[in-house]
């Protein structure tokens, strides 16, 4: 299948949608669709429009990580192939973290492996009643990759990070929303549907100001109070200067919803 085809890229009205189309293989990641999805999200960052992005896969599931035949082929040169397709991986991770626009991830059927650090890595994760989450590294007698031990131990804390990683349990949707793991969970047939809602309320919002936000959140946890503090300051302080933020403030007193410049 064509690179251009692996994944697909549709934008309008401030919302880019990425849908990962190797079906065949239950999306599984391999070298070309590694690519594919890196090339996609690092073109976006240089989108000044864009102000919501959603995150789907085409066919039964959202992702089964890994494709195992790659590992399977490489044999006694699996180090360097995965290493290769790890380094994707994690250019795939690192732009999601630094797009400034959030990321709606809609995760249905299984999201096994890499898939769930990806699914993590985005600032939302909207899941079909239908969805698990499995963590099948040490199954394959490995660690995880994917940013998977960063997401999970912010999320739901050390102790119960290395339980569910090491032991590798499979979890429904309704469990990952009670531990705290994604947003909210849906019905199958609305997953499409409730993900575009979501990006379009997000799109609808103050873009420089959740920018700051998706930032201030993700350095909080390894902030100094200092540090944090001066840099809530400086957030706030360079949105004042925006017309998001008249527009906001004229809105409040005037006892009507905020209409912000852009959308």
């Amino acid at each position: 299948m064509p690179e251009q085809d692996l994944v697909l890229v549709a934008t309008d009205g401030g919302i880019a949608r990425i849908t990962l189309n190797r079906p065949d293989r239950l999306n599984a990641l391999d070298h070309d669709l590694a690519l594919a999805l890196t090339t996609a999200l690092e073109s976006l960052e240089h989108d000044p429009s864009l102000r919501a992005v959603t995150l789907m896969g085409a066919g039964r599931m959202f992702m089964a990580g890994g494709d195992i035949m790659v590992f399977k082929k490489a044999g006694n040169d699996a180090p360097k192939v995965i290493g290769v397709l790890i380094d994707l991986f994690h250019r795939i991770i690192r732009a999601i973290r630094r797009l400034r626009a959030p990321v709606v991830a809609g995760v249905h059927g299984a999201a096994a492996g890499g898939a769930v650090g990806l699914a993590l890595a985005c600032d939302f994760v909207i899941a079909s009643e239908d969805a698990t989450f499995v963590p099948a590294y040490t199954k394959l007698g490995t660690s995880p990759d994917g940013g998977t031990t960063w997401s999970v131990t912010r999320l739901i804390g050390a102790q119960r990070a290395l339980e569910w990683l090491m032991l590798g349990e499979t979890i429904n949707a309704h469990v990952a929303k009670d531990m705290g793991l994604i947003y909210r969970v849906v019905a199958k047939d609305t997953l499409a549907g409730e993900v575009e809602a979501l990006a379009r309320r997000i799109a609808s919002g103050p873009a420089t100001a959740q920018a700051s936000l998706k930032r201030l959140v993700d350095q909080a946890l390894h902030s100094s109070l200092d540090a944090q503090l001066d840099a809530e300051r400086e957030a706030f302080v360079s949105a004042a200067g925006t017309a998001d933020f008249r527009e906001g403030v004229s809105a409040f007193l005037e006892r009507r919803p905020a209409k912000f410049p852009g959308n």
